[in-house]
């Protein structure tokens, strides 16, 4: 669909630019984590790096067509996407590979394909679909919205995914509140599923219903102390803040961090990619990171607030959310503050399905601040 050359006045070249630097920097720090393990195996050191290539081609081509349709016309296609994305969830959970225990990914060749991270994307649709008529907002139909989510959380916790389920209802309730719902209503709704988490949590423990899985239940609880079990379930978020922590100010250099390039920290490329970061980079490495993910933020927000109509800032408020929402929970993980949950930092962690996620959340939120019709001074 060709776009009007009006529209390109409109562009948002600094959000595009910043998400570039993001891969940029996730793909030095990826090299850096994995190439000396890579190399030491006898393999090719860029292996992750021409991954992270291919699929950032492969995303850019998808956030191009994400931008060349007009956003207005997805309302029409909502159903059609929630539905064929049930699907997807409940073939992976028959069809689908099993890595370390949790069966989420197709395998396509050499790639797998994670349907979990494109959910995210389906459920923004779905819901700013919804939630741009306020009478879907009012009294019980407030229910409808996390109606539309449990299902998917559902399908998705059974693979198991606890990290995933959390970003759902982040991205849930901030797309609500951004919809107008009543405040009130909505730290009531929050207040019940936090009782209900803890419910959950303590039966489990008691085994009198296994809601959670032992290796979850041992996830939510070993970050309260991790030194409790330091050689077993405490060992990789101990490695993190020590990590962290060893980076000081400066870091110790790229390929030159302990933790990481002697194999004391696990998944040092994907779930704890930031602990690379701090330790090689430091806090001012950390803080250019963090400044990068600002602008991504400050952008978006300001896309939603230009936005044409509600279903415009509905969708790009859902997009910002999903990247806020994994960036706290990712880094709070690395620290120590939250529970490993194995959830990724977009753009820099590596795995092709959730930067084709990011990226196509990023051809969102240009595809909105294109055809807006509010100007900003």
């Amino acid at each position: 669909m060709e776009i009007p050359k009006r529209y390109w006045r409109n562009f948002d070249i600094p959000l595009l630019l910043t998400v570039f630097g993001l891969i940029l920097f996730g793909t030095i720090i990826v090299y850096s984590a994995s190439a000396s393990r890579l190399l030491s195996a006898g393999d090719d050191p860029t292996h992750y790096v021409k991954r992270q290539a291919l699929f950032t081609l492969i995303g850019v081509v998808g956030m191009i067509l994400t931008l060349s349709i007009d956003y207005r016309a997805w309302r029409r296609w909502t159903r059609m996407i929630y539905a064929s994305n049930l699907a997807l969830l409940v073939s992976v959970l028959f069809f689908g590979t099993a890595i370390f225990g949790s069966q989420r990914w197709f395998r396509i060749g050499p790639f797998n394909l994670q349907p979990s991270e494109l959910a995210k994307i389906a459920i923004i649709l779905v819901l700013a679909r919804l939630l741009e008529k306020r009478d879907n907002i009012k009294g019980c139909k407030i229910l409808l919205p996390f109606a539309i989510v449990a299902v998917p959380m559902l399908l998705i916790m059974a693979q198991p995914d606890m990290g995933t389920s959390m970003v759902f209802v982040g991205i849930l309730f901030s797309m609500l509140y951004l919809a107008g719902a009543n405040t009130r209503h909505l730290i009531l709704l929050i207040s019940s599923g936090v009782v209900t988490m803890f419910l959950a949590i303590f039966v489990s423990l008691k085994e009198w219903i296994p809601i959670i899985k032992p290796y979850q239940l041992t996830r939510l609880l070993v970050f309260l102390d991790p030194y409790a079990d330091r050689t077993h379930s405490g060992w990789n978020i101990i490695q993190s803040m020590i990590a962290i922590g060893s980076g000081g100010f400066l870091g110790k250099g790229l390929t030159n961090g302990t933790q990481s390039q002697l194999n004391f920290l696990p998944a040092n490329h994907t779930d704890f990619v930031f602990s690379v970061i701090a330790e090689e980079l430091g806090f001012v490495g950390a803080i250019i990171l963090f400044s990068l993910y600002m602008v991504v933020i400050w952008r978006g927000l300001r896309i939603a607030l230009m936005a044409k109509d509600q279903f415009g800032t509905l969708l790009a408020a859902g997009c910002v959310s999903m990247f806020v929402f994994h960036l706290i929970i990712n880094v709070g993980m690395s620290l120590g503050i939250m529970p490993v949950t194995g959830l990724p930092l977009p753009f820099i962690t590596a795995g092709g399905s959730t930067l084709l996620t990011s990226l196509l959340a990023i051809g969102i939120l240009l595809n909105v601040g294109l055809r807006r019709n509010k100007i900003m001074f």
